[in-house]
């Protein structure tokens, strides 16, 4: 099979670094390009320490036209912006991993489609353009899908905690190792910007849902990785419940339902999301973990190219996790 030419648009942050790491060790990917206007020139590895000796690519300050596939790893507006200029060739397809596309945003011919594969993997084969979705948001989503597709989903209350590496590569007081160290804080309380995809993808799958999600995120001491868990009211016993998600998920290579309780680092550095059901009375609580840069990004980005290009979405992302 010829390999599928790919370029990084923004590849100097962690998404950037991550997809580069990703695409670098692909079997089916030539990795032609990784551009960044504030590093162009430079060898990859003088930003992305770990890949000295891996390859001689250096930083781009501008693009090249001709590629199979590109990833835009770039904040918040600036996607849209580029597409919205930019002429591509209508045969390259575009992977967003920015927040502008999400929501069924168009940008002059170009629709993107919501890159969730336990939801659309379908739609994702057909593809031309995708929309990754949020870290958070694939978390959350995951661990309430089975519930919303059996019409059983009602109010959500949900907390999660992620790494300092879900605020970015640009330094800020809250990312700073002297305030993150030993501590913990709440952000963005019921206002997060995920809140939006979680309920559209959930509209659909449950027709009618019109439930509060109430949402606190939490900044954690640590790098990488999200645990979330959502509080819903539910009559099923958890037996019964185990078998619902199971089976919702028994076609999905990256999603598992673990019958023992799930840690962070059984998910970091690889694709995997894993779910865990707890249960007292009419409440059941929902455990999800995910790495907030693979399966939360750069990996579900890869998923999907997989899929768009008709490959095993499993290529290039059967990962170790850094258990110790």
């Amino acid at each position: 099979m010829k390999k599928i030419n790919a370029g990084i648009i923004g590849g100097a942050g962690y998404t950037g670094g991550e997809t580069t790491r990703l695409l670098l060790n692909h079997p089916n990917v030539e990795l032609v390009f990784v551009q960044s206007r504030s590093q162009a020139g430079k060898p990859l590895h003088t930003i992305h320490k770990d890949l000295i000796g891996e390859t001689d690519l250096l930083f781009t300050e501008s693009l090249i036209e001709e590629v199979d596939v590109l990833f835009l790893c770039l904040s918040h507006g600036e996607s849209k912006k580029l597409v919205t200029d930019y002429k591509f060739s209508p045969t390259t397809k575009i992977i967003d991993l920015g927040n502008d596309f999400r929501l069924g945003e168009k940008s002059s011919d170009r629709e993107f489609i919501y890159g969730l594969p336990e939801i659309n993997r379908e739609r994702i084969k057909n593809a031309k353009n995708i929309a990754n979705p949020g870290c958070f948001a694939t978390a959350i989503q995951l661990g309430l899908l089975p519930l919303a597709q059996a019409g059983l989903l009602t109010e959500v209350h949900t907390t999660g905690i992620t790494g300092s590496t879900g605020a970015g590569q640009k330094l800020q007081d809250s990312t700073h190792f002297t305030w993150r160290a030993n501590n913990i804080s709440a952000y963005k309380t019921l206002t997060h910007q995920h809140l939006g995809e979680i309920s559209q993808t959930l509209q659909k799958v449950q027709p009618g849902f019109d439930y509060n999600i109430n949402f606190v995120p939490w900044r954690g001491d640590f790098t990488r990785g999200i645990f979330a868990t959502s509080v819903v009211s539910c009559e099923l016993k958890v037996e019964e419940l185990a078998v619902l998600f199971k089976g919702f998920y028994s076609s999905h290579p990256f999603t598992f339902v673990s019958d023992e309780m799930i840690d962070i680092k059984q998910v970091v550095n690889t694709n995997k999301c894993l779910l865990h059901l707890e249960k007292a009375g009419n409440k059941l609580a929902i455990h999800s973990t995910i790495d907030n840069l693979i399966k939360g990004a750069s990996g579900q980005a890869v998923q999907n190219m997989n899929l768009m290009f008709g490959l095993d979405e499993t290529t290039g992302l059967k990962l170790k996790s850094n258990v110790y």
